[in-house]
């Protein structure tokens, strides 16, 4: 069975975005400045309030792949090992991309796409005119078709879940955070016109994902 995980990063949109009744509507309680502050940051995980700016893909048989990711440069280049290719794009291309790119396979993994990439790549679609190939959000119950990591590792909510960093440094996994950066440094690095640090924060998730996938496939992942 091939399979093909994958992660997407994304970032809010301009506040000047949005009209003056869509702002307050998103500000309606953040009547202080740290809880405006607060607001903001949510913004970054919805799909109407929010962009996607990269997404990664890698065969965890081949742990070769690609990343689409936002950039005012069209560019496409390769990782040192030439396993990882880095495809520049507005969202749209990012999207039509990973269309593509995913009906090749049979199987595709995430960790908690279900609760998050998944709609938000199916919205994100659709607000930019962009048709899916296939069903993302298909039964919860099966991982023979989405094999979401964090419902497996809870086992659908049965026990307490916690972020990747937790499940990697648990499973002694090297952590995509090792490197220093976070989710909250995406919004300065695209500012700063640093498109390729993100594409780069992007496919460590991915292959942090890959290798967690590993050990549940050996370990937890028992058939009758």
């Amino acid at each position: 069975m091939s399979s093909v995980i994958f992660d997407i990063e994304t970032l809010a949109l301009p506040l000047e975005t949005f009209d003056d009744v869509q702002k307050e509507y998103l500000l309606k309680f953040a009547d202080t400045d740290e809880k405006r502050e607060a607001e903001l940051q949510k913004l970054n995980l919805y799909p109407l309030t929010a962009q996607i700016i990269a997404i990664g893909m890698l065969n965890p048989d081949t742990m070769s792949g690609k990343v689409f990711y936002q950039s005012d440069v069209k560019e496409t280049f390769s990782s040192e090992d030439n396993k990882i290719e880095f495809v520049s794009g507005d969202e749209k291309d990012i999207l039509k991309n990973f269309w593509i790119t995913i009906q090749r396979y049979d199987r595709y993994i995430t960790f908690n796409g279900r609760g998050f990439d998944n709609p938000f790549v199916m919205l994100r679609s659709a607000i930019n005119g962009v048709k899916p190939s296939r069903n993302i959000m298909p039964y919860r119950y099966d991982a023979s078709e989405h094999c979401d990591l964090l419902e497996q590792l809870t086992f659908y909510g049965v026990v307490r879940k916690f972020n990747l960093d937790f499940y990697c440094k648990s499973f002694g996994i090297k952590s995509p955070k090792s490197e220093g950066l976070t989710g909250l440094d995406l919004g300065p690095l695209y500012r700063a016109g640093n498109f390729r640090r993100i594409a780069e924060y992007c496919i460590g998730d991915v292959i942090a994902t890959a290798e967690l996938f590993k050990r549940w496939n050996e370990f937890l992942n028992v058939k009758n």
